[in-house]
């Protein structure tokens, strides 16, 4: 299996999968190469089902083109404002300003000062999962962590949110 090795000052291997597919395996500069093989060998069934969980993902979301990232980027900001005006009245919140980004490594945040911004990636997913991500930032413009109190907000408008948040995984 083809991977990528980064020797560090660490003191254990680790395997990680990026988001493009690539295989990385870290390793303390005292590995050796026949160590860091065996550990490579020893999880290749992991592996070999993450790597084509990541394959499936890239093929249903593919990186799109300008004319695609204008369409998404204009559906972000006809759908977004709607559904976080409409979640935000059944919560009791609204947030100070609402913004739409292009960021790659998660779909919406929520500032201290109660700024959410929603990455317009978000809408390649159905609705289930774009209104699983509104709630979400909603919640943080109280609980501004992940604790069973934030979850127990979430819990309260979706009920199904765990199925709701697996549609953005892979």
């Amino acid at each position: 299996m083809d991977y990528k090795l980064i020797r560090s000052d660490r003191r254990t291997l680790a395997l990680e999968i990026t988001r493009e597919g690539q295989v990385l395996v870290r390793a303390p500069h005292q590995a050796t190469q026949d160590q860091i093989d065996e550990f490579v060998t020893a999880r290749r069934e992991w592996l070999s089902s993450r790597l084509q969980r990541v394959r499936d993902h890239l093929a249903a979301h593919p990186t799109p083109d300008a004319a695609q990232t204008q369409a998404l980027r204009a559906k972000a900001l006809e759908v977004l404002p709607e559904r976080v005006r409409y979640y935000g009245s059944r919560m009791g919140l609204q947030p100070v300003s609402l913004t739409i980004t292009g960021a790659k490594t998660r779909f919406g945040s929520c500032s201290s000062r109660g700024r959410i911004s929603f990455s317009w990636l978000l809408m390649q997913y159905p609705r289930e999962a774009i209104d699983y991500v509104v709630v979400h930032e909603l919640a943080h413009l109280v609980h501004q962590n992940h604790g069973p109190a934030f979850y127990r907000l979430v819990a309260s408008v979706l009920p199904d949110y765990r199925q709701r948040e697996a549609l953005l995984r892979y």
